[in-house]
């Protein structure tokens, strides 16, 4: 159930809102199993890495902005696919995709570092 609704809220595609003050990295790889060349597949992999700053306790404002991490990884997600068509892909599809926040508390800047990757399965053009 929590995987079809992973799915759906990266399928709506919203377009993405950067967050102020936010650090982020971004890591893809791209790799082939033996099999996928068989079939004409690849998999790519992508992760981001960012800071979102704000309240980190039991708040209706902290729901608000781990919703909001959240929302960001799967908007990225969303549009992955649509990057990869561009650049190299003739078909995609989204396999996987993992959020996960950790609360910093107590530091120069309260919020959450938050990590994302998606799986994705292309044929290349």
């Amino acid at each position: 159930m929590l995987r079809n609704f992973v799915l759906a809220a990266a399928a709506a595609g919203v377009l993405m809102s950067p967050a102020v003050g936010q650090t982020e990295g971004q890591r893809i790889v791209i790799e082939r199993s033996p099999s996928a060349r068989q079939e004409g597949f690849v998999r790519v992999q992508s992760s981001i890495n960012f800071f979102l700053p704000g309240p980190t306790g039991d708040g209706d404002e902290a729901g608000i902005l781990r919703d909001r991490a959240r929302r960001l990884v799967y908007e990225m997600a969303g549009k992955e696919c649509d990057l990869l068509r561009e650049v190299l892909a003739k078909e995609c599809r989204l396999e996987a995709v993992t959020s996960n926040l950790h609360r910093q508390a107590g530091q120069v800047a309260e919020g959450y570092n938050v990590q994302g990757s998606m799986n994705l399965q292309i044929t290349l053009k």
